[in-house]
């Protein structure tokens, strides 16, 4: 979750004193990494869910400060928009007894905040994007009310120097300017973590960026955007767009963007990091009290708080997370690809089938990352974003085929060997995985589902866009509620 920060004017000194301590942080890293200090004997998994607040209608509710205080949850915390909330389910062993309970604890903290949001007035979304966001909702004022956010948002168009451009292509094409990061909030995710050792992090890392096209084409739940019909997972482009601090003329010098899928396989978690000074200025750059080196030498953990948050506000897909937890470091990579919903048992069979394929291909004899450019599995990617599980994706030893074809025919089995060796129930792996299944069979994804019942309205009823995109949200939360998966959810 994102850390709270106060509200300060920012100078040139701050920023060199910054820049210096996280290129210190970076080298105590490496240190961290040659001395193997690094707690990862039992990995643990994580998630974290952002979800969207709606009124009795259907629109957004600008009220996650009222909700947050209603629900009394610490688990619980406020996103970048008003009308976004983020729960952070407690880590766990994969393959343990808390694996089974995680759908139970999942639904039961989502049953108690919705009530709570029901109390004064709104209900919970769990959603790529909410469909019935305007253009209206993304002012200023609906920044949530944490500094944190307003500072980047601050730093963000001071790095630009002009408003940000957003020009989404797809069936209804969005061209609009936007002087805010707040279109960013209407993308809402599912964070599937994963604790790795130093060792195998490069492994796992190049195994997570190869699947990402295949996570999205299944998982895809985000196709429209202040009324338009876009992307399967319009979600991708957007917060690409919405988060970018280059103007047109570095974009043409070759400037990274902050959201990034990357440009090269890795062999360990160091180039990352790396990457992220050598190629990143700084967004909030605020420093801690903690000499790092200081604290290594006198045989302490440091907490290498100005790297972290350096981190914090570069937005890969795979993000690397350093982390101390009861006086012990340990590594994990963060999965960030996927759009929040469409109900619980959607999410974990997401999840149950990321864990197994990343697994299978970190340990696999022969990489992916051997066979396959690292162009190819980005393009992959956007592929699946724009078309969903009708997209064509590249994969060693199966050439161009389509998305529904690759799940079921390679990485299906893939995932129930790669749960076999975490050490999940059986049947609890065949009832994910068989949710996966049936929605490559069926082609219903949470996206395919929105646009059909959109569809469905408009031409049943005649009613406006805006109008059509309500009623199917409200239809789209009761179903989220009785948690049955979407490729069963009827028109």
């Amino acid at each position: 979750m994102g850390r709270d920060v106060a509200s300060v004017t920012i100078s040139g000194e701050d920023r060199r004193r910054y820049r210096d301590k996280v290129r210190r942080c970076l080298d105590v890293l490496a240190r961290m990494l040659g001395e193997s200090q690094f707690d990862f004997e039992r990995p643990h998994i994580g998630l974290e869910i952002e979800l969207n607040l709606i009124d009795a209608i259907g629109d957004p509710l600008m009220r996650n400060a009222d909700v947050l205080k209603a629900i009394a949850d610490p688990a619980w915390a406020t996103e970048l928009g008003q009308f976004n909330l983020e729960i952070n389910i407690p880590p766990r062993e994969l393959g343990g007894e808390g694996t089974g309970e995680l759908e139970a604890e999942v639904r039961e903290h989502l049953q108690h905040a919705d009530g709570r949001a029901h109390e004064v007035g709104g209900g919970l979304v769990m959603i790529g994007i909410l469909p019935t966001l305007r253009r209206t909702d993304i002012g200023e004022e609906t920044i949530s009310s944490n500094a944190r956010y307003k500072m980047l948002n601050d730093q963000i168009f001071a790095a630009r120097g002009e408003e940000m451009r957003i020009d989404i292509d797809g069936r209804e094409p969005l061209r609009m300017h936007a002087d805010t990061i707040i279109p960013e909030a209407a993308c809402t995710s599912v964070q599937f973590h994963l604790q790795v050792s130093p060792d195998q992090f490069g492994a796992y890392w190049n195994a997570a960026q190869a699947i990402a096209g295949a996570q999205v084409a299944m998982g895809a739940n985000s196709p429209f955007l202040f009324g338009h019909r876009l992307w399967q997972e319009t979600r991708i482009t957007l917060f690409e767009q919405a988060t970018d601090t280059r103007p047109d003329e570095l974009k043409t010098q070759g400037v990274r963007p902050r959201v990034w899928f990357g440009e090269r396989w890795i062999t360990s978690v160091f180039d990352l990091f790396e990457e992220n000074t050598r190629y990143f200025p700084s967004l909030l750059p605020l420093c801690d009290d903690e000499e790092p080196r200081e604290v290594l030498d006198e045989g302490g953990i440091p907490e290498l708080g100005e790297l972290t948050l350096h981190n914090g506000t570069i937005y890969r897909w795979n993000r690397p997370i350093y982390a101390v937890v009861k006086g012990r470091p340990h590594l994990r990579i963060e999965n960030r690809v996927l759009p929040a919903g469409p109900t619980v048992a959607d999410v974990v069979a997401n999840g149950a089938f990321y864990y197994g394929v990343v697994r299978m291909l970190a340990e696999a004899d022969r990489p992916i990352w051997t066979r396959m450019s690292f162009a190819t599995a980005e393009e992959n990617l956007h592929r699946a974003a724009r078309d969903g599980l009708d997209a064509t994706l590249y994969w060693p030893g199966m050439g161009e085929v389509p998305a529904a074809e690759l799940i079921l025919r390679k990485l299906l089995p893939l995932a129930h060997e790669g749960l076999d060796r975490w050490g999940v129930d059986p049947a609890r792996r065949d009832r994910l995985l068989g949710i996966i299944e049936r929605r490559c069979v069926t082609g219903q994804t949470g996206a395919a589902w929105q646009i059909a019942a959109v569809d469905a309205i408009e031409q049943s009823y005649g009613t406006s866009r805006h109008d059509a995109l309500r009623m199917m949200t409200r239809t789209y939360a009761e179903n989220t509620r009785e948690n049955i998966p979407v490729h069963l959810w009827p028109l």
